[in-house]
Parts: C-alpha cells; sequence; structure tokens
C-alpha cells in the first residue's frame, strides 16, 4: 500500500491543489499551547490556524480526508473537539500526551465521531507505549520526531531513526495492528536527511503515513498558484514513482539504506559540534 501523504495548510485553494495532486490528507493544525515555548528556537512549522478553517476547507475536498490537529488535553479540550467534529474532522490528532489515561481520556471525548490519532512525542508517552497501546479507540498513532528528538535532548531529529528509537515504538505499535507513520519528508532528491532514505525506512517499518514538510511545497515562499500546482503534481509523482522502485528491493537494499542512513545522521552531528 502506498504511503498516506500528509499536508497542513488552512488555505482552500492550495488544498484542492494538493488533493488533485495525490495528497491523502489534509491537515489544519490549531495547536498553540506550549508550542513556541518548546519550538521557538527551531525553524519549524507554528501554525496560525482556527477552527474555522475547516469549514472552507473541507466543502473543497472530495477524496482527501481532513485532520485536525487540536491542542494537548486541557480544560477547553471538550468544547474544542466538539466543535470541530462538528465543523467536519475527519481524524483528530492528539499532539504532547504522556499517559495511557490522557490516551483514553482522548478517545473518549471524540467518541466514536471521527477517527483517532496519537502524536506520540514525549519521553513518557514512549517509556509507557506498552500501557498506551492498551488503550481501546484509540485508530492511528504518528510518531512526531519534531518534539520527541527534543525530549531526548538531541541536535538532529534523525537521531531517532539512526539510534533504533523508531524502530522500537514502530515494532510494538505493528504488533498491536494500528497503523503508523512518522515525522515528515522533503522532496525527492532533497533534505539534511535525503527524502529517498527516509522513504525507505518507512517502507522497511512498515509505516501507513508521513507528512509532506513545509520545505516540499513552502507556499510562504511560492505565491503563484501555477507554481504550486507544479510543485505538488513533480513532487507527489516522484515520491509515487520512489514508492515503486522501493516495492520491487529486498531486504540488502534496506539494510544498507539503514547503514547511509546511520552515516549521514552521524556526519551531520560532528558536523554540527565542529560549527559547520
Amino acid at each position: 500500500m502506498p504511503l498516506k501523504l500528509m499536508y497542513i495548510t488552512n488555505d482552500a485553494a492550495v488544498a484542492k491543489i494538493a488533493e488533485k495532486a495525490g495528497a491523502d490528507r489534509i491537515i489544519i493544525d490549531l495547536e498553540t499551547l506550549g508550542k513556541q515555548e518548546r519550538q521557538g528556537h527551531l525553524d519549524s512549522v507554528k501554525s496560525d490556524h482556527s477552527a474555522e478553517d475547516i469549514k472552507t476547507v473541507k466543502p473543497c475536498l472530495h477524496r482527501s480526508e481532513l485532520m485536525v490537529r487540536v491542542n494537548p488535553l486541557n480544560p477547553a479540550s471538550e468544547d474544542e473537539i466538539n466543535k470541530v467534529i462538528d465543523y467536519g474532522a475527519d481524524i483528530v490528532m492528539l499532539p504532547m500526551f504522556k499517559t495511557a489515561d490522557e490516551a483514553e481520556k482522548f478517545a473518549g471525548l471524540v467518541n466514536g465521531r471521527a477517527k483517532t490519532m496519537l502524536l506520540l512525542e514525549t519521553a513518557e508517552a514512549e517509556y509507557g507505549i506498552d500501557s498506551i497501546l492498551e488503550v481501546s479507540g484509540i485508530d492511528e498513532i504518528h510518531i512526531g520526531l519534531n518534539d520527541l528528538h527534543l525530549a531526548h535532548k538531541m541536535k538532529f531529529m534523525f537521531e531517532l531513526l539512526a539510534d533504533g528509537t523508531v524502530e522500537k515504538l514502530c515494532r510494538k505499535i505493528a504488533g498491536k495492528g494500528i497503523p503508523y507513520g512518522f515525522g515528515g519528508v522533503s522532496a525527492i532528491g532533497s533534505g539534511m536527511l535525503p527524502a529517498e532514505c527516509i522513504l525507505a525506512e518507512h517502507y522497511r517499518l512498515g509505516s501507513s503515513m508521513v507528512i509532506l514538510s513545509r520545505s516540499f511545497c513552502d507556499v510562504q515562499k511560492i505565491k503563484d498558484s501555477e507554481k504550486i500546482k507544479a510543485v505538488f503534481n513533480s513532487g507527489i509523482r516522484e515520491i509515487r514513482e520512489f514508492e515503486e522502485f522501493l516495492l520491487r528491493q529486498n531486504e540488502t537494499y534496506f539494510s544498507e539504506n539503514l547503514k547511509e542512513v546511520k552515516k549521514i545522521v552521524l556526519q551531520t552531528e560532528l558536523g554540527r559540534k565542529d560549527g559547520i
């Protein structure tokens, strides 16, 4: 099965372009609580989306699912979750949870009205994964490399691929039959860790989904709709072609790719230490 490709936008026109090009999910990102404090020093996406954006994006989608990342659990969570479901969210994603109790509360608040996705990105959730996987009502899990690498005080998010953390989590989640994915990916031929290396790891680890990163198509820099369309069309086509290539590869290919991942991560870390 091809990976489900997910893209973050609250722009209805961009969402339509992404869907037509083959994106499987559009993400509206409502998370603000604590995000600036955690990621303020990083060049990461910090969205200014609102629940009202669901009303404009949802009617534009005919094939793609609409996923909404809400805030971490807080006193207003019930109202927020009710609102995004009422407005049309197909999937609700919970970030920054730490315990099985939080996962259970989240599933209860959604109560079967939409699919549920846990964004596993805290050290506490990583260490408590066995009990979290016993919670009923969780449909999918995505491993968030940005915050999880910060929790481990790492400098490069893909250290989590090199040191086996992602593999350990994927194996445990797979054992429960829950679909999962991790991190994001840029366009083929780009990225500090090349997109090809990342996609090969998704296939080796049995992943079901990946987020198309901001660098895949940065609509803050590309304003012309025809250029945006061209980027999505060529970018998604190249990913799908590379997936077809991966389907023809044997175990040796994936083992060698993992070695390459570890080598690039090590070189990146040495470069950072040397001030390069």
